[in-house]
């Protein structure tokens, strides 16, 4: 029996609708991440390093989750993306697709810091008394307060203003969403909880999407017998 060919244009992936609980997975493993890391290496200027032997297991374990957070950050831009369809508008998809990848490799950045810092350590035993112990431990929190944040701000003004033109989200989620980039953006403070703004911004947005497919989902199913 013959089979009718498929027409390659007419060959399309369809995104499980599942999918949206990989910004939920890089929410947890991020905010997990960031603060075994902070607790394990403070900021404190005074600091020199003796705690940073006892924290070393824990500074591992959050190293070791930064790339599963990077991955499902990923998915969770490809979500968004399949969310607006064809009503993404090119300009800010963009401004929030590149400062998303800039996010996350900022972020990585940072890990592979804090992971050449833990390394030498173990074989420098002097060097937590060092200036490279204290240039390193500085610029991790420079790049993760300054440069992955004001990043992760774009990304979501830029998200945000998307939202607004198609009507994808409601206005009340759209209005949080800039409050908290403004707050981001102009934010010059190393508190830990601005770094987790962002992280617990996408848990929402997931959240939102994930309960939102999900009726979808249970809606055509009820359908689908009256339609038959």
């Amino acid at each position: 029996m013959a089979t009718t060919p498929i027409n390659p244009s007419e060959r399309h992936l369809k995104t499980p609708r599942i999918a949206a609980i990989a910004g939920i997975i890089f929410a947890v493993l991020m905010s997990a991440a960031l603060i075994l890391i902070r607790l394990s290496i403070p900021i404190d200027a005074s600091d020199t390093g003796a705690s940073l032997a006892g924290q070393a297991d824990k500074v591992s374990i959050a190293l070791s989750v930064v790339p599963f957070a990077g991955i499902a950050f990923l998915w969770f831009i490809g979500v968004v993306r399949d969310h607006l369809g064809h009503l993404e508008d090119q300009f800010f998809s963009t401004v929030f697709i590149g400062s998303g990848l800039l996010y996350l490799g900022l972020s990585f950045v940072s890990a592979g810091l804090a992971a050449a810092l833990l390394a030498t350590s173990a074989l420098i035993p002097g060097l937590v008394r060092s200036s490279i112990y204290t240039f390193s431990r500085l610029a991790i929190y420079q790049i993760n307060n300054i440069y992955a944040l004001k990043m992760s701000s774009v990304f979501m003004i830029s998200l945000g203003t998307i939202w607004l033109q198609t009507r994808m989200m409601p206005r009340w989620l759209v209005f949080v969403t800039y409050a908290l980039a403004l707050v981001v953006l102009l934010s010059i403070s190393l508190n830990i909880w601005f770094t987790l703004t962002f992280p617990a911004w996408v848990f929402v947005i997931s959240v939102y999407i994930l309960v939102g497919n999900l009726r979808n989902r249970s809606t055509g199913a009820e359908s689908s017998p009256e339609t038959a």
